[in-house]
């Protein structure tokens, strides 16, 4: 059965004969060198009658009869050697073959079989031919494996472009490709194909640009600066000191400050009458649980220290650890974390909102990270990681999570001496055993060269768009394990939303184009429409953008969804509890369905870590 590629299915039917004896016409090239990864063929890029074929072009695959075996191989490069073109006679060409694999013809009517590797090497004089469409939708065939078909193949646009959503899930993956190749859209594509895969997954984007929940409007959930509730207490000792320091280098005295004291005001708020004594035992707490505290105790306990005659050489640094918290509970850009309303024990509740638990609904949860100010934002993130994966450790592998890191080089750069060294642990925690609880990474950057290479060493399936820099085409092509790799020299001259995507979820190594979404599902979309569509510069309301440029929010007028009182019974800390919104929040939209995972006992375990 021969086909050729730029014909459809339905024209499957014309047979080809495959041995010496048959038409010249037939027959595309034959070998003429061969050694363990590639292959020269010899052929005419034109007919007797002068015509130019273009049978032979550079990204194509083709194959090369050796009887019951057909190997299969990847044009990489075609030339001339003596580089003129004849008019007047025909010209001969040798086109450079990478070998990917061998196709099989199994019992009919089975379908062909495709094995990566070469067992049996093409001998000179074999005939090469165009690749057959049953052979090409062999060698992308996922073997059984779950499957999402998520566009279609360069080569032949009649054939599924598919990934085995399992394998790429658990084993992570990466999304490259330099500004403007639609990395978004297809982190959005492949988001909504894995939701109506799996639609028991949660999803946490880490959105560095505010462009995703729009895009995901139906099954997103969005927090914001107005709505992100995170208490100071869920931050390890590391985190809270890189908020307080505002990215400015630590003073370790200040440090052990912390460490000493936050311990006894955890003591003293869980229990009120034990005077501020720091208990031993099983009651013992340190600075790095997630327990409860007030900043008043803390500053308190601060106070009383510097009181004390024997720490009179102390007393530098503790006024300085002192100014630095009462500044941070000055700063209205850190109401999130300071707010009043959050000392209240309600972890729970705090990971239900943001891991939704239940999902209402809406598995996804875009995190906008673009209001948040820029030196906390890794402090942030830290916490964010590492609750999602003691929560998938926690709950048992019951809660399915996928943490989508959107411009990672930004909180995981190459460079040690860069970056927030919680955060790059907190990732490689899940990139390294995350697989095993349920916890699954997604990383999405433009310059994989600046990004941790242990991060994008754990990611076993990438999808590799169009990369200009040279150091990046390097990273990309020392990740790929199988021999295609001639397909990465692409990487420079792709279009728009094509990819080459290789590693665990793929069955070999596939250049493909990603489906074409509708505008309004396309991240970032809403936004560029809004900006043509800005009004004239008397209409803009300049006191708003003051107001924000602050972080000062006006109230809302009304609310756009109500938000139910809590049931009678129901204290703060309580499931059913849902604090009131303060001024210029938005509502807290309360979901009636009955949680699946009990959020309580995966807090308990996080407690005890």
């Amino acid at each position: 059965m021969y086909v050729e590629d730029n014909r459809s299915a339905g024209e499957g039917t014309v047979q080809e004969r495959r041995d010496a004896s048959q038409n010249d016409k037939r027959i595309l090239g034959h070998v003429v060198q061969c050694d363990g990864a590639r292959a020269t063929i010899a052929a005419f890029a034109d007919t007797e009658d002068g015509a130019v074929t273009g049978m032979w072009t550079v990204g194509k695959m083709i194959s090369i009869n050796l009887g019951p075996i057909r190997t299969v191989g990847l044009v990489y490069a075609i030339g001339k050697q003596d580089r003129a073109w004849n008019t007047g006679d025909k010209n001969p060409i040798e086109v450079s073959v990478e070998l990917v694999g061998e196709v099989r013809d199994s019992e009919p009517p089975a379908k062909p079989v495709f094995d990566r590797g070469v067992t049996q090497y093409p001998h000179i004089g074999a005939i090469a031919h165009r690749i057959r469409q049953r052979d090409l939708q062999a060698v992308y065939d996922l073997a059984g494996r779950r499957a999402i078909t998520i566009g279609a193949l360069s080569q032949d646009e009649a054939i599924e472009a598919r990934i085995a959503i399992d394998d790429t899930l658990s084993r992570h993956f990466a999304v490259v490709g330099t500004t403007g190749v639609g990395k978004s859209t297809a982190v959005s594509l492949l988001l909504r194909k894995t939701l109506e895969a799996k639609p028991d997954l949660r999803v946490l984007i880490l959105d560095p640009h505010n462009e995703f929940a729009d895009a995901l409007s139906e099954v997103s959930y969005r927090i914001d600066t107005n709505s992100l509730e995170l208490p100071f207490w869920l931050f390890r000792l590391e985190e809270l000191a890189e908020v307080l320091f505002r990215g400015r280098e630590l003073v370790a005295e200040e440090i052990e400050v912390l460490r000493d004291l936050i311990p006894v005001a955890k003591s003293a708020y869980r229990n009120a009458n034990s005077g501020g004594v720091l208990r031993r035992g099983q009651d013992a707490m340190t600075a790095d649980m997630p327990v409860p505290y007030r900043m008043a105790d803390l500053i308190r306990l601060i106070d009383e220290r510097t009181g004390l005659l024997e720490s009179k050489h102390d007393r530098p640094v503790l006024k300085a650890i002192r100014a630095r918290i009462e500044s941070a509970l000055a700063d209205p850009r850190y109401r999130f974390m300071f707010a009043s309303r959050l000392i209240e024990d309600s972890i729970h509740e705090t990971i239900g909102r943001i891991f939704r638990v239940p999902s209402g609904g809406r598995p996804v949860t875009c995190f906008e990270m673009a209001g948040l100010p820029s030196e906390i934002v890794n402090a942030v993130c830290s916490v964010l990681a590492r609750l999602a994966f003691d929560l998938a450790v926690w709950s048992e592998g019951r809660l399915r999570m996928l943490l989508m890191c959107e411009e990672a080089h930004r909180y995981m750069p190459a460079d040690p001496r860069l970056g927030f060294t919680p955060t790059r642990h907190a990732l490689s925690r899940i990139a390294k055993e995350g697989r095993k609880y349920g916890c699954y990474l997604g990383v999405v950057t433009q310059r994989p060269g600046e990004l941790d290479p242990t991060i994008l060493s754990q990611c076993s399936t990438i999808f590799a768009m169009r990369l200009a820099n040279e150091q990046d085409q390097a990273i990309i092509k020392s990740a790929m394990a199988d021999s295609s790799t001639s397909t990465l020299s692409f990487l420079s001259s792709m279009g728009q939303r094509e990819a080459i995507a290789f590693g665990e979820g793929a069955a070999t190594t596939m250049r493909f184009k990603f489906e074409r979404l509708p505008a309004d599902r396309i991240p970032g979309a809403r936004k560029d429409h809004t900006v043509e569509a800005m009004p004239a510069d008397g209409e803009i309301d300049l006191g708003r953008i003051v107001d924000r440029l602050r972080n000062l929010h006006r109230p809302l007028a009304a609310a756009s969804t109500v938000v139910e009182p809590a049931p009678a019974g129901v204290q703060p800390g309580d499931p059913g509890y849902r604090h009131p919104p303060s001024a210029g929040q938005r509502p807290v939209v309360v979901e009636r369905e009955e949680p699946r995972l009990d959020v309580r006992n995966a807090a308990f375990g996080l407690r005890s870590r």
